[in-house]
C-alpha cells in the first residue's frame, strides 16, 4: 500500500491527467454541484454516513460504500484522493475519507492537503459538470485492526494497556452538548469513562491562508501532555469519527502507528443505555474502570 497521505495539488493534479487517479469529493451536493475539481466524483455519504459497529452494521457500511467507491470508479488500481474545502471544515470529513478507504482495503489512498483552498490558490480548474466514470468493481478487504467496535470498546475499559482518546469540541467534553448537530441529538451527554481530551482543532495550523497539521513535533507535544506516546495502543473518538480521522492522520503523520478508530463513536455509545459514561464535569485523566 502507498505510504503518502498528503498530496499537494500539483501531485494531484499530474496524477489526474496521467489518468491514475481519482478525485473524491465529500462535500454536500449542492457545494459540488456550485463547483468541485474538475473530473472529482461526489461521494457525501463519506461524511454523512452515521456507522453501527455490530456485525450487520459493518455488513451494511462495507455494502455500501463498495456500491458508492465503484460507482465512482474506484477499481483497485487508481489512486483514491480525497477533499474537502480545507482540512479543517466538515470536521475532517476528507480524512474519515482517508480512513474509511484505508479499513475497506483500498489499495492507494490519500487526501489532497489543503482541500479545494489550496487547489484553487494553485489555480487549479474548478467547474460545475458532474462527473461519470465508468462504474468499476470496487475491492473490499477490510482492514480490522484499523476499527474498534462497540463490543471492543467496553472491553478496552478494563485494559489499562489501552489508551483512550476523545478530541471532541469542548462542550461536548464537558457534557453540555451531546453532539455537533444539537445539544439533544444524542439521548445522553458526557465521555466514555477513563479517555483523555485532545481537541481536534489544537492539532489544526491556522496561521496561513490555508489550514494544514501542525508539525510533527507539536503534535507529539500535545500528546504527550495527555500522556499519550507513539508506542502506545491508542483507540480515538468523537461523534461519528469524522475528527477522529482527522486526529488519526494527525497523528499518523506524527509518527504514531498503532491507532485505532471507535468509527460508531458517541453517537453509538450514547445510545445504548447498558454502556457506562461520565457525566458531568470531567473527574480528570485517569482511566475510570467500569463496574463489572
Amino acid at each position: 500500500m502507498s505510504q503518502k497521505i498528503l498530496f499537494s495539488p500539483a501531485e494531484a493534479a499530474a496524477a489526474m491527467q496521467a489518468g491514475k487517479a481519482v478525485l473524491i469529493d465529500i462535500r454536500a451536493p449542492e457545494a459540488y454541484q456550485a463547483g468541485h475539481i474538475a473530473g472529482a466524483v461526489n461521494v457525501p455519504d463519506v461524511f454523512s454516513y452515521l456507522a453501527e459497529t455490530s456485525p450487520s452494521g459493518l455488513q451494511a457500511l462495507h455494502g455500501q460504500f463498495a456500491e458508492l467507491f465503484g460507482r465512482a470508479g474506484l477499481d483497485g488500481e487508481k489512486i483514491a484522493i480525497v477533499y474537502e474545502d480545507a482540512l479543517n471544515t466538515r470536521y475532517g470529513g476528507s480524512c474519515r475519507g482517508y480512513w474509511l478507504l484505508q479499513y475497506l482495503g483500498y489499495p492507494q489512498v490519500g487526501i489532497l492537503g489543503g482541500g479545494l483552498r489550496a487547489w484553487q490558490e494553485a489555480g487549479g480548474a474548478v467547474d460545475s459538470v458532474a462527473a461519470m466514470p465508468a462504474v468499476a468493481v470496487f475491492p473490499t478487504r477490510p482492514r480490522t485492526e484499523l476499527l474498534t467496535t462497540k463490543h471492543e470498546m467496553r472491553a478496552a475499559l478494563a485494559d489499562p494497556a489501552i489508551k483512550l482518546l476523545d478530541n471532541r469540541d469542548r462542550d461536548e467534553w464537558l457534557g453540555e452538548s451531546s453532539s455537533p448537530y444539537g445539544k439533544d441529538f444524542a439521548p445522553r451527554k458526557g465521555r466514555i469513562p477513563g479517555a483523555v481530551w485532545l481537541e481536534w482543532y489544537e492539532l489544526m495550523d491556522t496561521s496561513q491562508s490555508v489550514a494544514a497539521f501542525k508539525s510533527a513535533e507539536q503534535v507529539r507535544a500535545l500528546a504527550a501532555e495527555r500522556g499519550l506516546t507513539p508506542a502506545d495502543d491508542i483507540i480515538i473518538y468523537c461523534f461519528k469519527g469524522a475528527r477522529a480521522a482527522n486526529t488519526y492522520v494527525a497523528m499518523k503523520l506524527a509518527g504514531f502507528d498503532r491507532l485505532r478508530i471507535y468509527l460508531g463513536s458517541w453517537n453509538e455509545w450514547s445510545r445504548d443505555e447498558s454502556l457506562p459514561i461520565e457525566a458531568g464535569l470531567p473527574k480528570g485523566t485517569v482511566r475510570l474502570l467500569a463496574e463489572a
